[in-house]
């Protein structure tokens, strides 16, 4: 029992990091305006020992509730910085991860989908956004989250359950790695081509079915809300989320939250089972995947080569 509650500050410490940097906030800012020194700032990120007076202020400051930070609710997050990192925080505790996401799984694409994504992000902002530069610096702060979440996925190799539907990946296919329509022909073509090598590689993934990652393919209309379970040793976390990471990526409007509430992650957990057992696997979920490249051929000769990264089986 005392390392539950020991586990439990943690995540109080976890939260603060993770509202903190979707707040913009460095840490010498975020102390000075607490009133604490930059050390005790660390030591309430590090171990979730902090006075409730303290978290009263700091939830204020990044005005979110304090019981949200106490983990006695769900997580709201408005801001993709803060669901990202806090993502990337359960995960890393996760010894299962259920993921549903469109079109394809962020922990099981290839380096080069994650090189492209910047390009992809910055093409779908709004042209008349107020305050550009702040929004850019959000991107480079999202991508680098997502970055340092992929190498996890990579070093730990995290055990990943993925479904995917195949009339997004069919979508995917046809728009290609964009995130504007507004582009050369000639940059549409080879960004359908980039979706192409990346379908290809995990329709590779699927056949081969390495340690640790399980693909499922349905071939049906799954439903828009995307989430992720999260199963740690001693609890397990639901994330739900509007963002994307996919083409047409969405990381400027959104409430996603993230909650260990049982009534809520049984709900999800018999979704998931449910889902799964719909879902084409291995061979069949390679063929699967391979017949939606036929059917959305390139206009322009061979597939680009694209190297992805490599999960050891």
């Amino acid at each position: 029992m005392a390392r539950t509650r020991i586990e439990k500050r943690k995540e109080i410490g976890k939260r603060i990091r993770a509202y903190r940097m979707g707040a913009g906030l460095s840490s010498e800012e975020t102390a000075k305006r607490l009133g604490v020194s930059r050390a005790a700032l660390y030591k309430y990120e590090r171990t979730g020992v902090v006075k409730l007076s303290t978290i009263e202020r700091f939830a204020e400051l990044v005005g979110v509730s304090a019981s949200s930070l106490l983990g006695a609710s769900v997580e709201y997050f408005d801001n993709p910085v803060s669901f990202f990192e806090r993502k990337r925080q359960l995960e890393l505790d996760a010894v299962r991860v259920f993921s549903y996401v469109e079109p394809i799984s962020f922990l099981l694409v290839s380096r080069d989908y994650l090189a492209n994504l910047r390009q992809m992000i910055i093409e779908g902002l709004p042209r008349n956004y107020i305050d550009r530069k702040q929004m850019l610096r959000q991107v480079d702060a999202i991508v680098d989250i997502l970055a340092e979440r992929h190498g996890n996925a990579d070093q730990m190799h995290m055990n990943v359950t993925s479904v995917i539907s195949a009339v997004q990946v069919e979508r995917f296919l046809q728009t290609g790695m964009i995130g504007s329509y507004d582009l050369p022909p000639s940059v549409r073509e080879q960004r359908r081509l980039m979706a192409r090598a990346e379908v290809e590689r995990l329709a590779a993934l699927a056949e081969r079915e390495p340690l640790g990652v399980q693909i499922g393919i349905v071939d049906a209309v799954l439903p828009h809300q995307t989430f992720e379970l999260l199963r740690g040793r001693q609890e397990t976390w639901i994330a739900v989320s509007p963002f994307r990471l996919g083409e047409f990526p969405n990381i400027n409007l959104g409430v996603a939250y993230i909650t260990s509430a049982p009534e809520t992650v049984a709900l999800y957990e018999k979704l998931a089972s449910r889902m799964w057992a719909r879902a084409g696997r291995g061979v069949e979920a390679a063929r699967l995947l391979r017949s939606l490249i036929r059917r959305t051929p390139s206009q322009q000769g061979p597939m680009l080569r694209v190297v992805g990264r490599r999960r050891k089986g």
